[in-house]
């Protein structure tokens, strides 16, 4: 009995410090929480956000993105344009070694356009990365309320 109440009292402060299992390994990088927020009905695009984190002696450039349920995942950065905040797609992200890659709401982030589908909370869908040198994964995505609140804490440096 003691023991079940250590581990439901290790779950519980894990749940409470937004630990979370939800990680890929890719070679030398590791890719943290991938999550999107839900979108509201008829929405035609999104975002998703995640961490890259390379644990290599060598940079690694992410690439491209793909997802079935949507038309279209890029690379996109948000800048501030003349005081006019402005979202560009961009080519790829350099990940440098013992360096982290925040994609996150308001900076980079992968963009998916022409939504099949309202994302809705609770749901998950596949995110296929591909990465200059480690190759490609394929990842799940959690949809979390469009609420949100701020990144998770392993995303955050």
């Amino acid at each position: 009995m003691t023991r079940i109440l250590a581990i439901a009292a290790v779950a519980a402060i894990a749940v409470a410090s937004g630990a979370s299992a939800h990680e890929y390994q890719l070679r030398a990088l590791r890719i943290d929480h991938p999550f999107a927020r839900a979108t509201p009905p008829g929405a035609r695009s999104g975002g998703v956000f995640l961490s890259v984190e390379n644990k290599g002696d060598r940079t690694d450039r992410l690439l491209t993105v793909s997802t079935p349920v949507a038309g279209t995942a890029e690379l996109h950065q948000m800048v501030m344009d003349a005081g006019v905040m402005r979202m560009r797609a961009v080519a790829g992200l350099d990940v440098k070694p013992g360096d982290r890659l925040v994609l996150q709401p308001g900076a980079y982030h992968v963009m998916l356009t022409d939504l099949k589908r309202p994302l809705q909370a609770g749901e998950t869908f596949p995110l296929t990365l591909g990465f200059e040198k480690a190759g490609s994964i394929k990842v799940d995505v959690e949809v979390e309320s469009m609420a949100g609140g701020a990144m998770h804490p392993h995303t955050v440096r």
